[in-house]
């Protein structure tokens, strides 16, 4: 047998941590023995436990650890992290250590120091004179750079229960078509009033009274169902009053999105006639042709000739728009980023001051967009098909809150939480 020492801290009674420790352990084949364990007294004290874990061989012990690591497990032996060189441009040492999306530090000259950037599924690079330490893709590795390996001297901050009460309180429960939603909607919108009273005070005030707690953008994440639903008019009403920041789609809501402008089409389907237009298939391909002609959405709007929906209220409103292309896109749009890697960094430089992410009726930029959020913003993902959010929440994006429903009815409802009068 094989022992390895690990201690955990904070509210980890109240939040199941501890039980969750104990049970991996558990049911990963290991054995443990809780050697000590102070348990705090009031809400605000921590608990600590020491727990001494058991396994038959280094590698299922390598494993337990592994697993624990994201619940805030650390290995009593204080040391400062291994690091190794990358000897190649996008090739990470063997042991590279593979980040969570939790909040994460590393231990340097005895240090804790925070990583920077974090999310699921990355490397950490270290840097010196100044000292860097951030998370990194794979494919940003250039021959030379520091990478932490192993599993020493690495912290990961588990999350732990809010103490206010909302929807965001319960992270991780199950996805179900058949729960009551109103409540849900109802916390979704007063967490947007407060980013956007945030967002307002900076602009006014400067940094004086800004909540870094809240951030100061609203992210939505969008897909063309939206538009074929009948949701495309309250989208703009949102973005129009300030409540959405940051848009990231595909080809398609955009696409769409102008068709019904110019044609009152979607997808050749009348959205007011109720019926397909003649010869409608190709409205949008039309669409995107007059775009391209123009040289982008931008000048579509500026122009005149895109007058309403959601792409003229991201344009009048400065919203910071990420495109990002497929191998299905029509056109695409010149606005579209068809290079992925290109369009995976354009995500993350918009994610700063992000308090709130909406991801809507589109699985792909969902899923994407989970593994690039850190676990601290809170997001909620809406549609009508449940292995969407159960998906979403499969690959790690816990904190997601799961909302079976019609994209539309969604948008709806929180417009009205939010004074729409439509």
């Amino acid at each position: 047998m094989v022992t390895e020492t690990v201690i955990i801290k904070g509210h980890i009674i109240d939040s199941l941590i501890f039980a969750k420790v104990l049970d991996t352990i558990l049911q990963s084949g290991g054995t443990f023995d809780i050697s000590k364990i102070d348990v705090g007294t009031r809400r605000e004290d921590p608990t600590i436990a020491k727990i001494s874990i058991q396994a038959e061989s280094p590698a299922l012990l390598e494993k337990i650890l592994q697993t624990i690591q994201p619940h805030g497990a650390v290995v009593e032996r204080i040391s400062d992290c291994s690091t190794m060189i990358a000897t190649q441009d996008g090739v990470l040492p063997d042991s590279f250590y593979t980040t969570s999306h939790l909040p994460t530090q590393i231990r340097l000259k005895g240090q804790w120091i925070d990583v920077e950037a974090i999310e699921m599924d990355l490397a950490i690079r270290v840097r010196f004179d100044p000292l860097q330490v951030q998370a990194i893709p794979m494919a940003n590795v250039k021959k030379g750079d520091r990478i932490v390996t192993g599993r020493v001297g690495i912290y990961v901050f588990p999350l732990e229960r809010p103490k206010s009460r909302d929807v965001f309180s319960f992270m991780g429960a199950g996805v179900s078509s058949e729960r009551p939603y109103k409540h849900i909607i109802a916390d979704i919108a007063k967490r947007m009033w407060l980013i956007r009273e945030n967002r307002q005070k900076i602009l006014t005030h400067g940094s004086k009274d800004f909540n870094h707690n809240i951030g100061t953008k609203v992210l939505f994440v969008g897909g063309p169902a939206i538009v074929h639903s009948g949701g495309r008019d309250v989208l703009s009403w949102l973005i129009d009053e300030g409540f959405i920041h940051v848009l990231f789609s595909g080809n398609a809501l955009p696409a769409h999105d102008m068709e019904a402008s110019l044609f009152g089409t979607s997808l050749g389907f009348g959205l007011s006639a109720g019926c397909a237009a003649p010869h409608g298939h190709e409205h949008h391909l039309h669409t995107i042709n007059k775009v391209r002609g123009l040289g982008g959405i931008r000048q579509a709007v500026e122009s005149g000739m895109i007058k309403d929906g959601i792409m003229a209220s991201c344009i009048r409103q400065n919203v910071d728009m990420v495109l990002a292309g497929s191998i299905r896109d029509d056109g695409p749009l010149p606005d579209v980023v068809t290079d992925t890697i290109k369009a995976q960094g354009a995500m993350r430089a918009a994610l700063p001051d992000v308090g709130l992410a909406l991801m809507v009726a589109t699985t792909l930029h969902s899923i994407a967009t989970g593994n690039c959020l850190p676990a601290k913003i809170p997001s909620v993902c809406v549609d009508i098909n449940p292995a969407v959010p159960t998906k979403l929440s499969d690959r790690g994006s816990f904190q997601a809150v799961g909302l079976v429903m019609d994209s539309s009815s969604f948008l709806k409802e929180l417009a009205r939480e939010l004074n729409w009068s439509g």
